[in-house]
């Protein structure tokens, strides 16, 4: 396993994470500070970075430096964004950082920037036509995909520290200035021929720190049981109202908002407002928020590098073998229940009834069933269920996460404690509750059927016959532990589809 260190210097904020680089393409971030620079903040001038903006850089970056060589990592990779690409004063910049610091720069260009957003999105999102739209401190990068294709790309000369700079004396009606810089972006958009031509199915995907915190305030309003940005749906009704507020409430007074962040209090207005001009300039009926941006492209780029070139196909599949491979479980086990409980799912479709969509379900808590097992052993389904709701995989959605947490926690013997789950249940439709209460049979018998974790049981066939369901199982070797541990689950399977089940 290796170890590497990735700095991401923005026009707002200096972000260091930590990662552990895994065999097969997998990894984990298990340390990130953050610290708000403000770094393009006074460049609107004369297009320099000023001396203290430098001096808080240097000092930021020495804090991260004693983290990363604390963590003993092999290799750091430094990136600059759109302030120091954009500054006069870039090379001295640069050469201030690596005699001080001794960390070595990299300036990316836009189109680099751009392409470890796409990398991030990309492979972190099941979302297969998407316009992303990057709100950075010192520019907004926009960009276009299709059928997973990159087509075109553009970046914004302003963000949301340099738009509040530059309308900060125009008026001092906040809501006026609010308009003033929505007709200002709105009027740079107009002129991205490719942007105005966008199909109608396109979804619009926000990436950056600002859309982040709008998510936060969305969570914290609605009392979202998720405490998760990505994936995190806002329609623009919605939208609407938080922008509405926040534009017309005083800076001293903002921290009264819930979720809004002290550090962004002062800029997140003029973010909205670019949101706002891409509402006007568009038919997007919603913001998906997305938890992966440059530094996780960094990441996908740096552990499977054939992503600079090609997306990852399995999105989910990447995630789940991620979680599988840092908690060291069975994935010959983990893989062959979900086998059986895919088997079970067709032959039972006649009484299930179930849509396809639902196999995501079902595939997440069948190879996460045992991830519990990895704190402690005993109501290890109880710490499946919390580990697969905070796991924040990449390639599903939230709701469908949260029925893949549930559908785990009841493959035990004892249910899961009616409270405790409530909220979660709040999320979902009746048909939804239906489903998880028959996929979490499924799986608790698939779990059943591998018992000695040797893949005994290799196929099964259903047949249903009045009352009674026959299951009858193909083994390579004696079953008799399998099918004597699975009929433990005779009574949770009439419950679930008022049937007898008889295994043979």
């Amino acid at each position: 396993m290796e170890k590497i260190a990735i700095i991401d210097i923005g026009s707002n904020t200096a972000r260091i994470v930590i990662v552990n680089i895994r065999e097969g393409g997998y990894f984990t971030v298990i340390d990130e500070l953050k610290e708000p620079v403000r770094l393009a903040k006074g460049m609107e001038i004369d297009g320099f970075l000023r001396p203290l903006r430098v001096q808080q850089m240097v000092k930021t970056l020495k804090t991260f430096k004693n983290l990363y060589e604390s963590h003993n990592v092999s290799r750091v990779f430094a990136y600059a964004t759109a302030a120091v690409r954009r500054a006069k004063n870039q090379k001295s910049f640069v050469d201030e950082i690596l005699s001080s610091c001794g960390i070595k720069l990299t300036v990316l260009t836009q189109e680099e920037e751009a392409g470890l957003v796409y990398t991030a999105v990309i492979n972190s999102m099941d979302v297969p036509k998407g316009v992303i739209v990057d709100i950075g401190g010192a520019s907004i990068k926009l960009i276009y995909y299709n059928r997973r294709v990159l087509i075109a790309q553009d970046t914004l000369p302003f963000g949301a520290v340099t738009l509040t700079e530059k309308f900060a004396d125009a008026t001092t009606d906040s809501v006026e200035r609010a308009r003033m810089i929505e007709e200002y972006v709105t009027e740079h958009l107009k002129k991205i021929e490719w942007y105005n031509n966008v199909e109608p199915d396109v979804q619009l995907i926000g990436v950056g720190g600002s859309i982040r915190n709008l998510g936060k305030i969305s969570r914290r309003f609605k009392k979202y049981p998720l405490d998760m940005a990505h994936n995190y749906h806002i329609g623009f009704d919605e939208f609407n109202n938080i922008y509405n507020t926040l534009k017309a409430v005083d800076i001293t007074r903002a921290s009264r908002i819930k979720g809004l962040s002290s550090a962004r209090a002062d800029i997140l207005p003029a973010a909205l407002s670019c949101l706002k001009a891409i509402e006007n300039t568009s038919s997007f009926p919603e913001l998906i928020i997305s938890g992966a941006g440059m530094r996780e492209g960094a990441m996908f780029r740096y552990a499977v590098p054939s992503t600079a070139e090609k997306p990852i196909g399995d999105v989910l599949g990447h995630s789940i073998y991620t979680m599988l491979s840092h908690f060291n479980m069975n994935i010959a086990h983990s893989e062959h229940v979900f086998d059986i409980s895919l088997q079970l799912y067709r032959q039972l479709k006649v009484l299930h009834k179930l849509p396809r969509s639902y196999v995501k379900v079902l595939r997440t808590a069948a190879q996460l069933h045992d991830i519990g097992s990895s704190f402690k052993f005993y109501d290890h389904h109880k710490h499946s269920f919390y580990f697969i709701l905070n796991s924040n995989l990449y390639g599903i959605q939230q709701k469908d996460l949260v029925m893949a947490a549930l559908v785990a926690g009841l493959h035990g013997s004892q249910p899961l404690d009616g409270v405790e789950i409530q909220q979660y249940l709040n999320m979902l439709t009746e048909e939804d509750i239906d489903a998880v209460r028959k996929l979490g049979v499924i799986v608790r018998i698939a779990e059943c059927f591998d018992r000695s974790m040797g893949g005994v049981i290799t196929s099964l066939t259903c047949d249903v016959l009045g009352d009674s369901v026959i299951l009858k199982t193909e083994a390579v070797a004696d079953c008799t532990l399998e099918i004597k541990d699975a009929m433990s689950a005779t009574a949770e399977f009439k419950r679930a589809f008022k049937k007898n089940l008889d295994i043979l």
